[in-house]
């Protein structure tokens, strides 16, 4: 990830507050280590993995949660059925070169 994680700073915000985080304390702490990997300190995920004040509300399987990719493209297949049609895949898939 060319953004060492930054795309995923507001997915942790969210998730910080709906494990009952104040807004404002769980904004400063992923402003903080967004910062700091902006700056080179390391990549978001690994930044708050260490930070104490993240670890009161999330596990490590939570943080990791919050940097994954599939959950941004989970309505991919939908969006694709929307746009071409319920046979666009088939169609693609069959398509000779």
């Amino acid at each position: 990830d060319l953004t060492g994680g930054l795309v995923y700073s507001q997915r942790l915000l969210l998730l910080l507050i709906e494990k009952g985080a104040q807004r404002k304390e769980s904004y400063e702490a992923v402003q903080r280590n967004a910062m700091a990997s902006w700056k080179g300190a390391g990549g978001l995920q690994e930044l708050v993995g260490r930070d104490p004040f993240v670890a009161k509300y999330l596990t490590t399987a939570e943080i990791k949660s919050c940097f994954d990719p599939k959950y941004y493209l989970r309505h991919l297949d939908k969006i694709f059925r929307r746009v071409f049609g319920s046979g666009a895949h088939k169609r693609v898939k069959g398509r000779k070169r």
